[in-house]
């Protein structure tokens, strides 16, 4: 049996509409939510500030949110300089783009679908600044500041921007393969949660980990946080369709429901036995659904992307008790919550899809989404340990240890996120031990 065809990707528009022997041409009501979309997508980096700082210790606050806010700046020269060339450049091979658009040359004028390529490449700009701005919070409260900056300048452009190329440009060999990736499951959320658990185990853990505790400082800064996300992702999702049209309807209706899913899903198996239903656990479901969703939001049924939803929730649920079984200290849980929930997504994709772009039959659908989930954590994986080990040799990883335990705002940037510290908020909780 084969799956229903779709064409899911509206950067092939264009090529589609020249073999019918007709010009594309450009629509202002596409444009216009594009435009909209790709602003939406831009505050999402700013929410992930929110989301991870009040996770965080009051201490560090600020350099937690700065690594989010730093992506915007660094990440945006680098996509203009090269990044946007080596994912979608024309005239490249199965592996990286052409060089044509190295400091987005060549697009003035011209057309990606229906919308000029400069929104589209601005709209992909977005989604290469939060992928690395996600790796941050596995390394907080002890990553110096400009090893980060480094390391994601490299990320960005040598892991990121080819993973980018592979899955969504027409001559990336995994595109070619079929494999089904709407909006960023493996592009984004594999490659940044399994780099995130790199860095976490080339840095090793925090101080006192993990015999000490470092609770979040400030909880509505997370739901605050959580709620951008949430209403970026709209057009994270949607937008992907590059149109305002059918298929951006599907993805805007699943991402509202598969996130409303993995909300409840985790509150349920944080109030199984002795539990308390908590806020930090809404925040957090809710986004996990948001990644499950992500690669799939277009493919599968509203009714779907409540199984999506839920399993995503109830694998990163897990993840999240047991990954001190892994031996590394992910600080925010990047890997079990974008890692995990993008792999599920990812799989869930081509298990659940009613629509597909490839034609395929469901098994052969399926081992090229595990085809495609395998390579993007290795290229990621691998590739992060390498790119780290070179910045060791430039800088130091990590801060000294006196700034660690103090707190590393003074130090890393003369600020503080709050005028006094009159009770010590944020400060590590011992549970025991020497």
């Amino acid at each position: 049996m084969k799956l229903k065809t779709f064409l899911p990707l509206a950067l092939l528009l264009g090529g589609a509409a020249l073999a019918q022997g007709t010009k594309p041409e450009l629509n202002t009501g596409d444009t216009a939510w594009m435009l909209i979309s790709a602003a939406l997508v831009l505050l999402m980096t700013p929410g992930l500030a929110f989301f991870y700082g009040g996770l965080t210790r009051s201490q560090s606050v600020l350099n937690t949110m700065m690594m989010s806010v730093v992506s915007i700046g660094l990440v945006g020269i680098l996509w203009t300089l090269a990044g946007y060339t080596i994912a979608f450049g024309e005239g490249g091979n199965a592996l990286i783009g052409g060089f044509s658009h190295l400091g987005l040359a060549g697009l003035k004028d011209q057309l990606t679908g229906t919308i000029p390529s400069y929104v589209f490449a601005a709209f992909q700009a977005m989604f290469a600044i939060i992928a690395l701005a996600l790796i941050s919070g596995a390394v907080v409260e002890r990553m110096r500041f400009g090893a980060f900056v480094l390391f994601g300048a490299l990320w960005s452009l040598l892991i990121y921007s080819p993973l980018a190329h592979w899955v969504w440009n027409s001559d990336g060999w995994l595109f070619k393969d079929g494999a089904l990736d709407f909006a960023g499951g493996t592009v984004i959320h594999i490659s940044a949660g399994v780099s995130a658990l790199v860095a976490a185990f080339v840095l090793g853990p925090r101080i006192g980990f993990p015999r000490s505790a470092h609770v979040p400082h400030n909880v509505p800064l997370v739901l605050l946080g959580a709620g951008l996300l949430w209403f970026g992702w709209m057009g994270f999702n949607a937008g992907s369709a590059l149109a305002a049209n059918q298929t951006a309807a599907l993805a805007f209706i699943t991402t509202l429901i598969a996130p409303a899913a993995a909300m409840l899903t985790w509150l349920l198996w944080e109030s199984s036995g002795n539990g308390k239903p908590t806020a930090v656990g809404a925040a957090t479901g809710l986004v996990v659904g948001l990644v499950a969703i992500t690669p799939a939001c277009a493919y599968v049924s509203p009714l779907a992307s409540i199984v999506v939803g839920a399993l995503g929730a109830s694998a990163s649920y897990w993840a999240v008790q047991y990954k001190n079984r892994l031996g590394a200290d992910d600080s925010l849980d990047v890997f079990a919550c974008h890692g995990v929930a993008g792999i599920v997504g990812a799989l869930l994709t081509g298990a659940l899809a009613y629509t597909t772009g490839s034609g395929k039959a469901w098994g052969a659908q399926m081992l090229t989404q595990f085809i495609s989930v395998a390579a993007s954590l290795l290229w990621a994986g691998v590739g992060s340990f390498l790119l780290l080990k070179l910045v060791s040799v430039i800088m130091p990883l990590r801060v000294p240890a006196s700034q660690e335990i103090a707190g590393i705002d003074i130090s890393a940037h003369s600020e503080q996120g709050y005028s006094e510290n009159e009770t010590g908020l944020g400060a590590p909780v011992f549970l025991g031990g020497d």
